[in-house]
């Protein structure tokens, strides 16, 4: 037997909040996968394009953006909390064919701050295109990834995209792994954070965010993402080589560079971005 304590997840309450907008909607609460992300990919491929809240308290091969891993297991925690495993993982799928992609991951980015920090006087933050801030540490970042949906004659509607939105949030502290600096966890500004308590806290305004983004796009909430744009304003380097001052974000969500040839608009998540010094 394990001697871990049953961790209570609010899953039925996550799915009253959430039928409403989706009647078929589901969560399921794993105890170990691979990658939540992965295994909601596998099914897409399969033909299964449910709507589905997939939680898992262990991965044993999460991934970030651009390859990365996402460590995740109880082993890089300082401790465990009996309400739950160190770190939320999670990957909501949905059948989605909004009017303009551009600036999902963002949108996405900003309903987990609002919801995780509604007034702001914590700090945390979003830094282009889709990690959390907190003192320029990283709490936690998003992946999304699509499946179906080829090529469409003129004159046809576009056909949903099956869209995995991975998550990923420190609750407890960290251990730095090689960084040269620990990541930040929720802890650090929410001192009674759980993983439980955190899906209940996000879930709800995340489905609604994605629900008004398909109708609406990213425009109406580009005023909120530079209130929580950690980069706005400050000197940046790119991983093309280019440096320059960040303007924050355009309208479609790209991120604008004034560099010593001009602003540039950085459209492509393949492109990471990092400050070259700490806020004043």
């Amino acid at each position: 037997m394990s001697n871990h304590p049953v961790v209570r997840w609010p899953a039925e309450a996550v799915w009253e909040a959430v039928q409403p907008l989706w009647p078929d909607f589901s969560v399921e609460v794993l105890p170990e996968i691979d990658s939540t992300n992965t295994e909601l990919m596998r099914r897409a491929r399969a033909g299964r394009d449910e709507r589905v809240l997939l939680v898992a308290e262990r991965q044993t091969a999460g991934r970030g953006r651009l390859g990365r891993v996402w460590q995740s297991g109880v082993e890089g925690s300082l401790g465990e909390a009996a309400e739950g495993p160190p770190s939320l993982m999670m990957s909501l799928g949905l059948p989605l064919a909004p009017r303009d992609w551009s600036g999902l991951s963002l949108a996405v980015g900003l309903s987990l701050v609002e919801s995780l920090d509604p007034d702001g006087r914590s700090g945390l933050g979003l830094k282009w295109p889709n990690d959390l801030w907190l003192q320029d540490r990283k709490v936690g970042g998003i992946l999304i990834e699509t499946a179906g949906a080829g090529a469409v004659a003129a004159g046809q509607a576009v056909p949903p995209r099956y869209v995995v939105m991975g998550i990923g949030l420190n609750v407890l502290p960290r251990q730095a792994e090689g960084l040269s600096t620990a990541p930040a966890c929720l802890r650090d500004f929410w001192p009674e954070a759980s993983a439980p308590s955190a899906l209940e806290r996000v879930v709800p305004d995340l489905a609604r965010t994605v629900h008004d983004f398909v109708e609406q796009g990213f425009a109406p909430l580009h005023a909120r993402f530079a209130a929580r744009d950690v980069l706005r304003g400050r000197e940046v380097r790119t991983s093309d080589g280019s440096e320059g001052t960040s303007l924050g974000v355009g309208a479609d969500g790209a991120l604008l560079v004034h560099t010593r040839h001009g602003t540039q608009a950085i459209h492509s998540s393949e492109v990471s971005v990092r400050p070259l010094a700490a806020p004043r």
